[in-house]
């Protein structure tokens, strides 16, 4: 398997070369050269997201050297469960747990895999390979949890200052040894712009071996497409359906990780997705227009994306009219409304989200056709625990925190405050 640019401009790569660079030479994201296609029957037999992971990831790793350490690949990254519950409220909606993980959110999926490709690639270099990631709050968490500790990586986070709760900011922060936290002062689209002006540099880049632990990375796609593959298979093998999925997103990694999934042949149905007041994805669906702007701080401050890279994802493999006939929709959720949801939701059926879940919670009750016999499953993608600031004033309860996060309460924090500056970032990442 190749894997090209979605810019047309680079070279074909292995998928061992697409996740060491992260990004194309050309700027652009890796995307497989051909998608495989599959039917139901060829997933007889295996349970399990590693089992899964295993057939629906093999034709990516063809002819790569990581194919033959899939196996322990997919064992090292998928173990933890991903439960999907019924809303037993709402009949025909169930909720696609994906925050039992070491930091409790569904970037630990994503980022325990990439850690694992990367670990075993890296076993024969020298020089530390750097790992950038900006995050708007669970991403920096998942990643800095996956690659600590794990050597010849060099891990550094940077996230906006005073836009990410404080229990996240202790996720990000609390690592040490080969993981680096740094505050920026300034908002989620400026930390990106750092990490996408580091790899815009190609003698920065080089010299200095740098990669992305983002959305942007192949190595994070890839192993998102498995818990989709998995929950739809299990749903069709119970009730012969395909169900349709409501998910929070905003740099629109796990929304297409769905469709791809979908266009694997997996036995997907509608793709519903929920933004926060950040509409830039909804817009695009409904007007063919791509207008990125600068982001908004809303309450689901880890979807506070103005320019969602994954976009160009979907649009290299859908133009703007295929979209459209694609079964996937999009709808924005203000403030007012992800707060009215968590109440709600909370007062009538002990049912408690993150304010990202939240979201999806808000699409399905207000814009989701309600067909007879469809079932629609819902991603909730944090634990409530993770926003005590934003649920716990809200529902007059204070949250439970799960075990693998109340650890990390105790860990010291570290971080270095810096301005959106790319010359002072240059100067960190050159050791100055």
């Amino acid at each position: 398997m190749d894997y090209q640019s979605t810019r047309g401009q680079s070279r074909p790569v292995n998928l061992s070369e697409a996740v060491r660079l992260g990004l194309a030479g050309d700027g652009g994201l890796f995307v497989p050269g051909v998608f495989p296609s599959f039917e139901v029957a060829d997933f007889a037999g295996a349970e399990g997201l590693a089992a899964v992971g295993q057939i629906l990831l093999t034709p990516f790793f063809s002819g790569d050297p990581l194919a033959a350490e899939l196996a322990a690949i997919c064992d090292d990254a998928f173990n933890f469960p991903t439960p999907v519950k019924p809303v037993a409220a709402k009949p025909g909606l169930a909720v696609l747990e994906l925050f039992h993980g070491p930091t409790a959110a569904f970037k630990d999926v994503g980022a325990r895999f990439l850690a694992a490709c990367l670990e075993r690639i890296e076993q024969r270099m020298t020089e530390p390979l750097k790992v950038l990631v900006a995050t708007s709050g669970d991403t920096g968490g998942a990643v800095a949890a996956a690659f600590h500790g794990r050597p010849g990586i060099e891990v550094y986070v940077l996230y906006p200052a005073g836009m990410v709760s404080p229990r996240q900011e202790q996720q990000l922060t609390c690592w040490g040894d080969n993981v680096h936290a740094f505050r920026v002062a300034g908002v989620f689209d400026d930390c990106q712009q750092l990490v996408k002006q580091a790899f815009g540099t190609p003698d920065l880049r080089a010299a200095r071996r740098l990669t992305s632990a983002n959305s942007i990375s192949i190595g994070r796609l890839l192993p998102q497409a498995v818990y989709y593959a998995a929950t739809a298979l299990a749903h069709w093998r119970e009730h012969g359906q395909a169900p349709s999925f409501i998910i929070p997103t905003g740099n629109l990694g796990n929304a297409v990780a769905a469709v791809w999934a979908r266009h694997m042949g997996l036995p997907v149905d509608h793709v519903y997705l929920a933004t926060n007041a950040n509409r830039v994805i909804p817009d695009y669906l409904r007007s063919g227009q791509w207008q990125p702007r600068q982001s908004l701080v809303t309450l689901a401050s880890a979807m506070d994306v103005g320019n969602p890279s994954n976009m160009e994802r979907l649009r290299h493999l859908y133009t703007g009219k295929d979209i459209a006939r694609q079964k996937i929709d999009a709808w924005a959720v203000s403030d007012e409304q992800i707060a009215q949801q968590i109440v709600c939701d909370y007062r009538d059926n002990k049912s408690l989200w993150c304010p990202h879940t939240a979201t999806a919670a808000f699409v399905y009750d207000h814009y989701v056709p309600k067909v007879p016999d469809c079932a629609h499953i819902m991603v909730a993608t944090a634990h409530p625990a993770k926003f005590e600031t934003v649920i716990e004033p809200l529902i007059g309860e204070t949250i439970l925190v799960p075990p693998s996060l109340e650890r990390l309460m105790h860990l010291p924090s570290r971080y270095v405050e810096i301005e959106p500056d790319f010359a002072a970032f240059v100067e960190i990442l050159s050791g100055a």
